[in-house]
């Protein structure tokens, strides 16, 4: 697909999920340093469980430097309840001790400065830190226009063919050089909603959705209706088909 084609998909995506779901405005905290290990705890768990765990490490050390000079066991103790806690614990220590070593204390100061693309490439370089943690990180806190994938918005673009991919990291290098700036952060949060509420993994809600005329679920469930009706006038089995994205989610 051409990327003016592309963007201009987009922008009709855009619109119909604002109709379903309104208008977001993005109002960045400007916490780059908690949103970095807010998003690390993200990983493989639910918003819930993360919200819960990242205050439970905030009240256990209440500074980035208590935090950077703890022992990875004592931070794996904290974090458990999110899931994968030792390899979490070991990538957010290892992620503020290196910020301290390289820029004197923990900070990503002066981050939003430099041009978006050398910013999340600046992110990029610890270890730890994937596409997904970057983009957050410059959107939610520094309000740098930087398009996050999630496996919501992966399988949502996905089924829309805004991009034909079996990842998010890979959904997220081809769609984050075209989404336009000014419905990055709305678009995001829209598609995140809609993969959550209405294209569900499994069972998507097909009849209360406004992107169904150009989505490619109703459709394939169409053609498999008549491959289900002709099986069973041949005398077959007419049990319940799998719908499409019944899958599991792939992780970021």
């Amino acid at each position: 697909m051409l990327a003016s084609e592309l963007e201009r998909r987009l922008y009709q995506v855009d619109r119909d999920l604002v109709a379903m779901y309104g208008r977001k405005v993005l109002v960045p905290h400007g916490d780059a340093v908690g949103e970095l290990v807010h998003t690390i705890l993200t990983q493989n768990t639910s918003d819930a469980n993360s919200d819960r765990t990242y205050a439970a490490l905030r009240q256990a050390f209440p500074t980035w430097d208590m935090l950077a000079d703890a022992d990875a066991e004592q931070v794996e103790a904290v974090i458990r309840l999110g899931g994968l806690a030792r390899t979490k614990a070991a990538r957010i220590v290892q992620v503020l001790r290196r910020l301290r070593d390289e820029r004197g204390s923990i900070t990503l100061d002066g981050l939003e400065r430099l041009p978006k693309m050398e910013a999340f490439e600046e992110l990029n370089r610890y270890v730890g830190v994937g596409p997904k943690t970057a983009a957050c990180v410059l959107l939610f806190a520094l309000g740098v226009p930087v398009f996050p994938v999630d496996t919501h918005v992966h399988r949502v673009a996905n089924r829309l063919g805004l991009v034909s991919t079996k990842a998010p990291s890979a959904t997220q290098a081809e769609l984050m050089p075209v989404v336009p700036e000014e419905i990055t952060y709305q678009l995001h949060m829209n598609m995140v909603k809609h993969g959550r509420v209405t294209c569900r993994a499994q069972r998507p809600r097909c009849d209360e959705c406004r992107l169904a005329p150009y989505c490619t679920v109703p459709a394939v469930r169409r053609q498999e209706g008549r491959k289900e009706r002709g099986g069973r006038t041949q005398g077959e089995s007419g049990g319940e088909h799998d719908e499409l994205g019944g899958e599991a989610d792939p992780q970021i």
